[in-house]
C-alpha cells in the first residue's frame, strides 16, 4: 500500500483513499464544511486549536500517490463491483446528531443524551447536512469521507486498527458530559433556592423530573432531628412528596409513548385516558403507590444502604432488598438500572431517601447518572438542615416574643383594651417592640408601650427586661416619671448601647385623668366621642439608655367615651414617610373611622385597631408594630363612696355604719351582712398598725369593690390560725368569702382591696 505524507499537524491516520474519476486531477483537496464539521478531532499539538484535519474526498474526486499509482478505493465507485478491485467497498458510517428524538426511536439499548433521549443517527449529506442514508449501489465518496472523519473521532478496538462497533463518538460523549454538568449546577441551583422544608423538596422534585427521571418520591425522618438530638424511639420515614410526568390524555400519541412492545389496549382504559398500572412508575389514580410510613430495622436492608450514604441502582442486590422495604411489598419496581436509591445525609446524619424511577422505554440510569444522584442527594439533604435549624430557631424567636408580650389584657374597672402586634417581616419575626397593661391599686390601670432598637434576639431579651422592671416598677405605685427614670438607669445596667424609647400613662377611672410621661417615643392620639381626633401635647424625652435626663409628666383630662391610642414608630414612620406625616395620616384616618361608625358612640375596639393597620401599604412595613387602645368609660361619682379613719378602736364600728348607708343608697341591701363583716376584718387589721388615718373606699361598677389603705408597708400574710388562738383569721374570712382579694404595696403604704359580686351579675372572670 502506498503511504501519503502527513503534513506538520500530527500524524495521520489510516483511510481509505478514493479512486480517481475520470477527468480528475488525482490530488487531494477538502470538501468544505462536510470536512469541517466532520474532520476536526481533537488530538494533541494539532496547531492552534489542538486539531488535526483528516483529508477527504468529495464528488468523483480521488486522491492517488507520489508515483501517480492509484491507492485503494475507499468507496464504491461506478466500478465498484467489477472483479479486480482490491477491497470490498467500505460501508457507510453513522455520525450521532444530539437531539431529542421522539419516543419511536428509543429503545432500551439507546445510548442517548443526558436528558433521556436518544442519538439521531444520520448521514451527512453534502457541505455536511443531515440527509438519507446511503443506498446500495450509490455513489459512497461521502461515505468513505465519513468514515475517515468518524474512525479518527471513535475510540479505536485493541491495536488500533478498528473502532469499537457501538461506540458514541468522542464529541458527543463531551457533549454529554456537559449537560450532565450544566443539569447538576442548575438543578443545585433551584434547590438551594429554598428557604423551608417545602420548598427544598419542591425544588428537587422539579428539577429532577423530567429531565433526569420521569418519577421521584422523597422520604423523610419523622420527625426531622435538629441539631445533636439523637432519636429516643426507632427511626420513621415518612412520604414527604412524589412528583412524575403527568398522564398522557391523547391516545394517538400513546403508542409512541409506551412504546411498540406494550400491548396499547391494555395500556388505554375506557375513558382513553392512559392506565399506569402496567407501568412500573405511577398508579392508576396518577400517585406513586408507595407506603406512607417506613421504619428502619436495625441491621435490615434498608438500614445497610443508608449507612452507605452512596446512591446504588435498583438492580443492585443491595437496593433489591431494601426498595420494598421502603416502598412496601405491593410497589412494583423497574427492571433494569431504572431505578436509583439515593440516601439524603445531612451534617451529621441520614434524615431521609430518595428515590429516581425512570420509564421502561426511557434509557437506563448509567454509571455517571450515581454522581448526579449523589449531588442532587447531598445539597437537598444540607438544605433541609438549615431548613430545620431555621425553622427551630423561628420557633424559638416566634415563642420568645410571644412570652414577651401579655398572652390577655386585664379587665380593669372602668376601661377597655385592645391590642396588636404585627413583626416587621416573616425573616425578622422578633423585635423590641412591646406594650402592656398594669392593674393599679385605686382601680387605675398603667399603660405602657416601648420599642427597643433593633430586630434581633438580643432586642427581644432587652425588651423583655424592660418589660418586667416596668411591671415591678408599677406595682410600686411610682409616678410616671420616676418609673421612666429607674428604667433609663436599668437600660444602662444592661449595656451601654441598650436605648429604647417609651411612653407611660396611668389612668384613673374615678378622676377621669390621665398622667402621661415620654421617653423619645411617639405621642399617642386621642380620639374623643364626637369624632374628633387629636395628638396630644406631652414632652418628648430622651430615650431610654442615655442616662442622665430628667422625665417630665403631664396631667390631662380622659373624658368618659374616649379612646386613647398607644404605638410604636412603625405603624408611622416607613422610607416612604417620616414620623410626623404618619402621625398626621393615622390622625385623618382615626377622625374618619369614627365618622363613619356615627358621631353619637364610639367604634368598636377591635375593628378600631383593624383599621387602623389597613392604612399600611405596599412597602409601609419597615419595623414592627405595637398597638394599644384603650378606651376609657370611667366611674360615675354616684358610684363612688370614699371616708377617711382615724386609727381608733371605734374606726371598725364606723367603718360598718358607713358601708350600710352606701349599700343602702346603691339598693344592694342583700351584701350587707357580708360587706360589714369583711369590712371590719379589714379595717381592724389597718387600724393595729396604722399611724395616720386610714382610708375607706367603695366603688359600684360591675362588682361591688372595697379598698382599704394605711400607711404601714407591711403586706398582711393569710395564715391558719391554731384552735387555741383568738385571732389570725380575718383574711381566712375575706378569702373564703369574696370573690377575689390582695394586697399592693404603695409608696406611702398599702390597700388591701376586696371584691363582691353583685345580686343578678354575671361572675366575673
Amino acid at each position: 500500500m502506498t503511504e501519503y505524507p502527513t503534513s506538520q499537524e500530527g500524524p495521520q491516520p489510516a483511510a481509505a483513499t478514493a479512486a480517481p474519476a475520470p477527468g480528475g486531477s488525482g490530488l487531494p483537496f477538502a470538501s468544505g464544511s462536510a470536512h469541517r464539521e466532520l474532520g476536526r478531532v481533537p488530538g494533541p499539538g494539532g496547531g492552534e486549536d489542538g486539531h488535526r484535519r483528516a483529508p477527504a474526498a468529495s464528488g468523483a474526486s480521488g486522491a492517488s500517490g507520489p508515483s501517480g499509482a492509484p491507492g485503494a478505493s475507499g468507496a464504491s465507485g461506478a466500478g465498484s463491483d467489477e472483479p479486480g478491485h482490491g477491497k470490498a467497498p467500505v460501508p457507510a458510517v453513522e455520525a450521532t446528531r444530539p437531539e431529542i428524538p421522539s419516543a419511536r426511536t428509543r429503545s432500551e439499548s439507546d445510548d442517548g443524551p443526558y436528558e433521556g433521549g436518544s442519538a439521531l443517527r444520520t448521514t451527512p449529506g453534502p457541505a455536511g447536512a443531515a440527509g438519507p442514508p446511503s443506498a446500495p449501489g450509490e455513489p459512497g465518496l461521502r461515505d468513505a469521507e465519513a468514515a475517515r472523519n468518524a474512525g479518527a473521532a471513535a475510540p479505536q478496538g485493541p491495536g488500533g486498527a478498528e473502532p469499537l462497533p457501538g461506540a458514541p463518538a468522542a464529541d458527543t460523549v463531551a457533549r454529554r458530559e456537559g449537560d450532565r454538568l450544566r443539569f447538576v449546577g442548575a438543578a443545585t441551583r433551584r434547590i438551594a433556592r429554598g428557604i423551608d422544608l417545602d420548598e427544598i423538596v419542591l425544588g428537587l422534585c422539579r428539577a429532577t423530573v423530567p429531565t433526569f427521571s420521569d418519577a421521584i418520591l422523597v422520604y423523610l425522618r419523622d420527625p426531622l432531628p435538629v441539631g445533636d438530638e439523637r432519636p429516643v424511639g426507632p427511626v420513621v420515614l415518612r412520604l414527604r412528596r412524589t412528583d412524575r410526568l403527568r398522564p398522557i390524555d391523547d391516545l394517538t400519541d400513546i403508542s409512541s409513548t409506551i412504546g411498540a412492545g406494550m400491548d396499547l389496549a391494555g395500556a388505554a382504559g375506557a375513558t382513553g385516558e392512559l392506565d399506569f398500572s402496567q407501568l412500573p412508575l405511577v398508579g392508576p389514580q396518577g400517585d406513586l403507590p408507595a407506603a406512607e410510613l417506613c421504619e428502619i430495622r436495625s441491621g435490615g436492608a434498608l438500614a445497610e444502604v443508608l449507612r452507605g450514604v452512596r446512591p446504588v441502582f435498583g438492580s443492585s442486590a443491595a437496593a433489591k432488598a431494601a426498595l420494598p422495604e421502603l416502598l412496601g411489598l405491593d410497589h412494583p419496581l423497574p427492571r433494569g438500572n431504572r431505578a436509583v436509591l439515593a440516601p439524603l445525609r445531612g451534617r451529621r446524619r441520614v434524615i431521609g431517601a430518595a428515590v429516581f424511577l425512570r420509564s421502561p422505554e426511557r434509557p437506563a440510569f448509567e454509571q455517571n447518572d450515581l454522581l448526579v444522584a449523589a449531588q442532587l442527594a447531598t445539597h437537598t439533604a444540607l438544605g433541609i438542615d438549615k431548613a430545620v435549624l431555621y425553622g427551630r430557631e423561628a420557633y424559638i424567636a416566634d415563642e420568645l416574643q410571644r412570652t414577651m408580650l401579655p398572652d390577655s389584657l386585664p379587665q380593669p374597672t372602668g376601661v377597655r383594651l385592645a391590642s396588636r402586634y404585627l413583626p416587621a417581616a416573616e425573616t425578622a419575626r422578633v423585635g423590641g417592640d412591646w406594650y402592656d397593661a398594669i392593674p393599679l391599686p385605686g382601680s387605675r390601670v398603667a399603660l405602657v408601650v416601648g420599642d427597643v432598637m433593633g430586630h434581633s434576639m438580643t432586642s427581644a431579651a432587652i425588651m423583655g427586661q424592660l418589660r418586667t422592671t416596668a411591671q415591678t416598677l408599677a406595682q410600686l405605685d411610682l409616678p410616671p416619671a420616676e418609673v421612666l427614670h429607674h428604667l433609663d438607669e436599668q437600660a444602662q445596667r444592661l449595656g451601654s448601647d441598650r436605648m429604647a424609647t417609651c411612653l407611660y400613662a396611668v389612668y384613673d377611672p374615678v378622676s377621669h385623668r390621665i398622667t402621661i410621661a415620654n421617653a423619645g417615643h411617639p405621642p399617642p392620639v386621642l380620639l374623643h366621642l364626637g369624632g374628633r381626633a387629636e395628638v396630644l401635647r406631652v414632652p418628648p424625652g430622651a430615650p431610654i439608655g442615655v442616662g442622665g435626663v430628667d422625665f417630665e409628666a403631664v396631667e390631662l383630662d380622659a373624658p368618659a367615651g374616649a379612646t386613647l391610642l398607644l404605638y410604636t414608630d412603625g405603624l408611622v414612620e416607613s422610607r416612604l414617610r417620616d414620623v410626623w406625616t404618619g402621625i398626621e395620616q393615622l390622625r385623618e384616618r382615626l377622625a374618619t373611622t369614627a365618622q363613619l361608625t356615627g358621631l353619637d358612640h364610639p367604634p368598636p375596639l377591635e375593628a378600631l385597631c383593624d383599621d387602623v393597620l389597613d392604612m399600611l401599604g405596599p412597602g409601609d412595613r419597615d419595623d414592627d408594630i405595637a398597638l394599644l387602645a384603650a378606651r376609657f368609660d370611667g366611674i360615675a361619682p354616684s358610684d363612688v363612696a370614699y371616708w377617711f379613719l382615724d386609727p381608733e378602736e371605734t374606726a371598725p364600728g364606723r367603718a360598718r355604719r358607713f358601708a350600710r348607708r352606701a349599700l343602702a343608697r346603691w339598693g344592694l341591701e342583700e351584701l350587707q351582712d357580708s360587706l360589714e363583716l369583711l369590712v371590719s376584718e379589714v379595717v381592724t387589721n389597718a387600724v393595729r398598725y396604722a399611724e395616720r388615718p386610714v382610708t375607706l373606699r367603695l366603688l359600684r361598677t360591675d362588682v361591688l369593690r372595697c379598698e382599704v389603705g394605711d400607711d404601714s408597708p407591711q403586706l398582711p400574710r393569710q395564715r391558719r390560725a391554731r384552735d387555741t388562738d383568738e385571732g389570725g383569721r380575718g383574711l381566712f374570712l375575706v378569702n373564703r368569702m369574696a370573690r377575689r382579694w390582695g394586697a399592693t404595696r404603695l409608696s406611702s403604704g398599702k390597700v388591701v382591696w376586696f371584691e363582691l359580686g353583685l345580686p343578678g351579675a354575671p361572675e366575673r372572670r
